[in-house]
């Protein structure tokens, strides 16, 4: 079931839907739960047909409904495990394939995706709510052991994020740490009038294939640098760092590690790993995010130099200098650029977590 906000529609008569016409198998479709069918038997074999899956593999459905996609999962592979919400999606599921040969190869799990626990699955094939594409992004990669793939369905604006590259209007935080942490590749645009009710934004497929092993990067850390690269990503890094925010906080780091003496080696083990690539995803929400427009409608706090912590600050300028950063922008560098800097940062004894 996709997401999106949908317009309101008067209820036809004799349909019996009340406000909302849209039914399927008897049940109407809530909006507010981001329930929009994919309706297309064309539309969802190419997805099945993209999405390479095997004879063996155990698949993971997010957000199932009425069963559409689920039927052709099953078929293409070993199982299917569908995580739904909504209770009544949970039991025309089972009303669906209850007496088929399909019975004992689908599982389904009535629950919050972002809540429950997810089994072992070998691919995720899901057309999913798209209030919950971020979370749901970063709760997947943060999975263990590592799926092979995910072909998702997400509101086209999110998708083109998450595949957007150095320099791309488009190009923010989520870009920068979705693809940290996997390959990311556009498969097909998908018009609002593949599903029922038809959604008011269109969609993409996006094909996610995490990376193994995963970059020897401390995510926290990454994150921390990330975060106050992107606040104003059109800004040259000299005038971010230049912030009296930013330094403090730098600053306050840097004293406390020195205080405590430690060695701050960033070495994670499993769990903690999982956390850390989870939280990545935090205040990725809101589809606003990480847009500069390049306009100066707000004044940075930018230290003058003159405080006390004027040595520190020389320090992190520095550091930019010595990378050739100073006059570089967030939204023109790359994975490279990034992890890079972080380097420079933390061998000078400067840290973001």
């Amino acid at each position: 079931m996709a997401g999106g906000k949908i317009k309101k529609e008067k209820a036809r008569k004799g349909s019996g839907g009340g406000s909302n016409p849209h039914f399927q198998g008897g049940i109407p479709f809530h909006k507010s739960k981001g329930q929009h069918i994919l309706k297309n038997p064309l539309l969802i074999d190419s997805i099945i047909q993209k999405s390479g899956i095997k004879p063996t593999d155990v698949i993971l459905e997010i957000g199932p409904g009425t069963g559409n996609l689920t039927k052709k999962l099953l078929e293409a592979g070993k199982s299917v495990v569908a995580v739904e919400l909504d209770p009544r999606m949970v039991l025309e599921l089972q009303r669906r394939f209850q007496g088929t040969p399909f019975s004992s190869r689908l599982k389904v799990i009535q629950g919050d995706v972002l809540k429950c626990d997810l089994p072992y699955f070998d691919i995720c094939v899901a057309n999913i709510p798209y209030q919950i594409s971020s979370p749901l992004t970063f709760k997947l990669l943060s999975h263990r052991p590592l799926f092979r793939c995910a072909v998702i369905m997400f509101q086209r604006e999110f998708a083109m994020r998450l595949v957007a590259q150095p320099g791309d209007t488009l190009y923010c935080r989520l870009s920068v740490n979705t693809q940290l942490l996997a390959r990311v590749s556009h498969l097909l645009k998908v018009g609002r009038n593949n599903f029922r009710p038809p959604p008011k934004v269109d969609s993409s497929v996006v094909r996610i294939e995490p990376r193994k092993p995963l970059p020897p990067v401390n995510f926290k850390e990454w994150d921390g640098l990330v975060r106050i690269c992107f606040n104003r990503k059109n800004k040259t890094l000299g005038s971010i760092f230049r912030q009296k925010t930013v330094l403090s906080l730098l600053e306050k780091n840097y004293k406390t590690l020195q205080a405590l003496q430690l060695s701050h080696d960033g070495s994670l083990d499993d769990t903690e790993m999982a956390l850390a690539v989870s939280a990545l995803g935090n205040s990725l929400e809101d589809l606003s995010m990480d847009v500069d427009d390049g306009k100066d409608d707000e004044e940075m706090e930018v230290d003058d130099g003159n405080a006390k912590g004027s040595e520190f600050k020389e320090k992190v300028l520095n550091v930019l200098k010595q990378g050739d950063f100073e006059e570089k922008r967030s939204s023109k560098l790359t994975q490279t650029d990034f992890m890079f800097l972080l380097s420079l940062f933390n061998k000078a004894g400067i840290h973001f977590s």
